[in-house]
């Protein structure tokens, strides 16, 4: 390359800052057609000297001989050299009549080579290309041409044309190159009209997109900071962000207060007005229920709002449950000799509560089981399992996760699934619903799952819509029975679904509650229900091995610091565990010093980072960079590549140069990650307790500090310590630690399952 003998284009120092070039793009080194992901080789003239310069990013189809101009950031990559990560490209027409005959005859227009494109120059000259936009007929006019091929050639060049306009409308209204790319993923060529028809739909539909963002392209398109639209797409924007925080629905005052501080906060921009009073918001509302977007639902305890989406899952699910606990079936016989002999094959002694548990499933047709760890749910299942096997009944089990279906198989010796397989699981109809339709699934009320009893384990994982899928695809004359904690934190989702049938007291269930997995060097059982209950755990005698320690420190810094020795020294030194692997950093919240961005930083580069020296390849990323080992996990469902919001793995290998990676999920599957979905991904040697519901740990280390406060519960406590399968380690500053006992969950979920389950007559 010219910049091997010059110096380079820009110089180290200039590194970062931006810049804008002209050039003619000699060769595409690499592309990506889904993503929009591109390598060019750009040709530039300095003094008279053509010199190539490297231009990667987001960018829209461009052919070998097409002029553009690229503005971008300047990087000098250690091992690739110079570069210019671009932000925008925009073609330019080519200046010469020779450019034109090589920017035409590239193969960008299938069928024209370089002797089509001669020709098309050669009759048409420098109006060429205005000809094929505005007047691809009078292609038909070149002679030897033909009147099929000249149909081609137009076609073939509006195709080109249409996804430019995407690309270079998104960008001039404010959209990144990466967020253009993700755009014109979700909606292809329709994405300029549906962004200028409704530029809120970003918000709600292309993930990673925020109100405001799609507000700035909205203002951009000339939208009012005082339209009806904006606040109608307001109102709904968080409806959509109270349902990823587990809500079904909100008060209408707790909708006001959030819609004011969205919709008019000092960031507002244009000249709306500073304050929404009641009468307007409540007229946007009116006219969201108008449109069939939104539900308005009073009961006795207060006025709700709903998406109307989630309304109609709750009321289905309302529907399926009453339709499900109406049916008689057939008891299996069960009395107390056959549930001796049941016992004496399996090698168990049932306490009491199991043995109420399996004579109650033999009869209900639905039923719930619940308790906390170690009063033999797996028992119960294992009984249950070899009941429905000597009664000829074929049997499904299920979770919501593969890791809590794996540890189900493991715990039975029966086969387990996710609940995605047993529902079969759809990618086209939930890309076409964005994940949040019936469509999701080819089972349910028209193609029921084939069994003759369904088994749910980690059942409060399940939110509003999953357990409307489940429970329509369950078949009118097959049992199905709950498993599950209901003191662990609810449903990732909105709902809460499982806490909510128990207190209807509708459904038929056991709770059981004595311990039998605990001995006398076993303190993770006991400790959890001490949790539980509002009780402080109780720490080991000094120097004696156990399974649950207490680590006290006073400072952030020093609680930080403690964390890093655990699991880098004290923990695979003492216990012989593979730091990485085995070990779970479980936190409450993201931010701060014992958040996990702070966390996953300082593990990575105590475990896998060589120190602040690290020099080896890495895909660099403004909230953490990738390399090749890191424990990393995905933060939303992908249905195109089948990789689940939680899911963990480890990066297999790395592309620096185009900031592409592969990761290895279950230590068999590899999903591969670029510029526009890299951002699904996150460093994961610390987590929050929320994502790692339906998990388990061989250790668990949990951080619990006052700047936790706002979110610490004894539910959230509670889960962390379930996760830990043989060893836990609490390191708190005491202070947290008996805050988080004294209280329950810190906000109740807005459902209304429980007063709707029951005001049906």
């Amino acid at each position: 390359m010219a910049g091997a003998s010059t110096g380079g284009l820009f110089a180290r120092k200039e590194a970062g800052r931006e810049r804008a070039v002209e050039g003619e793009v000699l060769r595409i080194t690499f592309e990506n057609e889904e993503t929009g992901f591109r390598v060019l080789k750009l040709g530039i003239d300095v003094e008279g000297v053509t010199q190539e310069l490297v231009v990667v990013g987001s960018l829209p189809k461009v052919a070998p001989g097409t002029r553009v101009r690229v503005a971008g950031t300047r990087h000098v990559d250690p091992k690739f050299g110079e570069q210019l990560r671009a932000e925008t490209l925009v073609e330019l027409a080519p200046d010469t009549l020779r450019g034109l005959e090589k920017f035409l005859g590239s193969g960008r227009i299938p069928g024209v080579g370089p002797a089509t494109a001669k020709l098309l120059v050669k009759h048409f000259g420098q109006k060429i290309l205005q000809i094929l936009d505005d007047a691809p007929e009078r292609l038909r006019e070149i002679p030897g041409l033909g009147k099929r091929k000249a149909a081609a050639i137009a076609e073939a060049w509006a195709a080109q044309a249409g996804l430019r306009e995407i690309f270079m409308f998104l960008q001039a209204h404010g959209a990144s190159p990466q967020l253009a790319a993700r755009i014109h993923r979700r909606w292809g060529r329709d994405a300029v009209r549906i962004v200028q028809q409704d530029p809120y739909r970003l918000a709600l539909e292309v993930w990673g997109v925020g109100f405001r963002t799609a507000d700035k392209i909205a203002q951009s398109l000339g939208v009012q900071a005082s339209s009806p639209r904006r606040l109608q797409a307001g109102i709904l924007h968080v409806l959509h962000e109270r349902s990823l925080q587990g809500h079904v629905c909100v008060t209408d005052e707790s909708l006001r207060a959030a819609a004011r501080t969205l919709l008019f906060s000092q960031e507002t921009p244009g000249d709306g007005p500073s304050d929404l009073d009641d009468a307007t918001l409540d007229f946007a509302v009116d006219a969201l229920v108008l449109a069939k977007l939104a539900v308005r639902h009073r009961d006795a305890a207060a006025t709700w709002i709903y998406d109307a989406r989630l309304w109609a899952e709750e009321g289905a699910l309302v529907v399926r449950v009453h339709r499900l606990l109406e049916r008689e079936l057939a008891p299996i016989p069960l009395d107390d000799d056959a549930l001796g002999t049941l016992e004496e094959d399996l090698g168990i002694s049932l306490a009491d509560a199991q043995r109420d548990a399996v004579r109650l499933a033999a009869t209900a047709p639905f039923l719930i089981i619940t308790g906390g760890p170690g009063v033999g749910k797996t028992t119960v299942v294992r009984a249950l399992l070899a009941l429905y096997k000597s009664a000829g009944l074929t049997v499904a089990l299920a979770a919501p996760t593969g890791r809590a279906a794996k540890r189900m198989s493991e715990a039975t010796g029966a086969e387990a699934s996710t609940l995605h397989r047993l529902l079969e699981f759809d990618p086209k109809g939930a890309k076409e619903t964005e994940g949040g339709g019936a469509n999701r699934f080819k089972r349910g009320l028209d193609k029921p799952i084939d069994a003759d009893v369904v088994i749910v384990d980690e059942s409060s994982m399940m939110d509003v819509p999953l357990a409307r899928a489940v429970l329509e695809a369950i078949p009118m004359h097959a049992r199905v029975l709950l498993v599950g904690d209901v003191d662990q934190l609810p449903s990732v989702g909105p709902g809460a679904v499982l806490e909510d049938l128990l207190a209807s007291k509708l459904v038929p269930s056991v709770r059981l509650t004595r311990i039998f997995r605990q001995g006398s060097s076993s303190l993770i059982v006991e400790n959890a229900h001490r949790i539980n209950d509002g009780e402080l755990p109780i720490a080991p005698p000094k120097g004696e091995l156990a399974d649950f320690f207490l680590v006290e420190r006073k400072e952030p810094e020093a609680l930080l610091a403690a964390v890093l020795e655990l699991v880098t020294n004290r923990i695979p030194s003492r216990f012989g565990y593979d730091p990485i692997r085995d070990v779970q950093v479980l936190v409450p919240m993201r931010s701060g010093v014992l958040g996990t961005e702070r966390l996953n930083r300082e593990l990575q580069q105590a475990l896998n980072g060589g120190g602040a020296t690290f020099t080896g390849p890495q895909v660099v990323r403004p909230r953490g960079n990738f390399r090749v080992g890191d424990k990393v996990m995905q933060l939303r469902n992908d249905y195109e590549r089948n990789v689940w919001n939680g899911d963990i793995g480890f990066v297999a290998s790395v592309q620096p140069d185009d900031d592409r990676l592969t990761v290895l999920f279950d230590d068999q599957r590899e999903v591969a990650y670029d510029p526009s979905t890299l951002d699904e991904l996150v460093l994961a040697y610390a987590t929050t307790i929320h994502k790692s519901q339906g998990s388990e740990y061989p250790v668990v280390v949990l951080p619990l500090a006052a700047a936790h406060f706002v979110l610490l519960s004894k539910n959230l406590v509670y889960t962390a310590v379930t996760r830990g399968k043989k060893l836990v380690v609490v390191v708190t500053d005491g202070r947290a630690l008996k805050t988080a006992l004294s209280r329950q969950r810190t906000e109740p979920r807005g459902t209304r399952l429980r007063e709707r389950l029951l005001a049906v007559e």
